[in-house]
């Protein structure tokens, strides 16, 4: 089974790391094109697969042909590989706001296999998530090769199309949300006196940490709140602080922004 990457970004990256660190396919099973060819050169190098710099080339290879490009370059690059396609290629985007639709009118071919998915940085970590939706023409057995292989950098779950750009709002952008909480519990750290290195380690470890207790105990985060908010202690005093600022509000409607701006690309 050959896999391809049309565009050999971040993303891209994540997605073959994850792969190969989890043993589901070999280096020799991969080709990525990547108009830079800088940029084939460093993952080639990198990854030890076969990296090219025509995107056609890698999309007659492919048996899977993941399309890791930005939304904006997407139409450009269907309509450069939508002849080289073979009719058997399973062909899996991971572009926001593009919707199954919209990929089998921009194809054009009927008779494609077309998965929609919306993985997240984190991924870069093994840490990723993932919501996936596929087309009705898409087999069971090869949504789920496909969900397993984006299992390999974190968790992948199916999810019907019309809850995908809620899938954005909650995941794919929601790093950002948090890289902004930790950023600025570090600069309160600081101005507590915290060396600022030290003041990140101990932020993001804190999120990790809570994370993880809410996967894996199942508990409410309500319930694990409570847990910590002792009667008249510290943490009560600052969520008092959090409730008065439209903590919870702002964050509601900062995911709703989110999900209508994807709603509407």
């Amino acid at each position: 089974m050959k896999i391809g990457f049309i565009g050999l970004g971040n993303m891209a990256s994540a997605i073959i790391g994850g792969m190969l660190e989890k043993g589901m396919v070999e280096a020799g099973d991969i080709v990525g094109s990547e108009k830079l060819p800088e940029t084939a050169k460093r993952a080639a190098d990198r990854f030890g697969i076969k990296a090219v710099t025509d995107n056609k080339a890698a999309a007659r290879e492919a048996d899977i042909l993941f399309l890791a490009v930005k939304p904006n370059f997407l139409s450009e690059v269907i309509a450069e590989i939508r002849e080289e396609v073979r009719k058997e290629t399973l062909i899996v985007s991971i572009a926001a706001g593009r919707t199954l639709s919209y990929l089998k009118e921009a194809f054009g071919r009927p008779e494609l296999k077309i998965i929609r998915c919306m993985p997240n940085t984190p991924a870069l970590v093994l840490e990723g998530c993932t919501g996936v939706s596929a087309g009705d023409e898409v087999p069971g057995e090869d949504l789920d090769l496909v969900v397993k292989l984006l299992s390999s950098f974190g968790r992948a779950s199916i999810v019907p199309e019309r809850l995908m750009d809620v899938v954005v709002g909650i995941s794919g952008s929601s790093p950002a949300y948090v890289f902004m909480f930790i950023e600025a519990m570090a600069d309160a750290a600081v101005a507590g006196g915290m060396p600022r290195q030290q003041a990140y380690e101990f932020c993001a470890q804190a999120v990790l940490g809570s994370a993880r207790l809410v996967l894996e105990t199942g508990t409410h985060p309500g319930q694990l709140k409570d847990m910590v908010c002792s009667p008249g202690g510290t943490t009560i005093d600052a969520v008092r602080v959090l409730e008065e600022k439209g903590f919870r509000a702002a964050v509601m409607d900062a995911v709703a922004a989110c999900i209508e701006k994807s709603k509407n690309m």
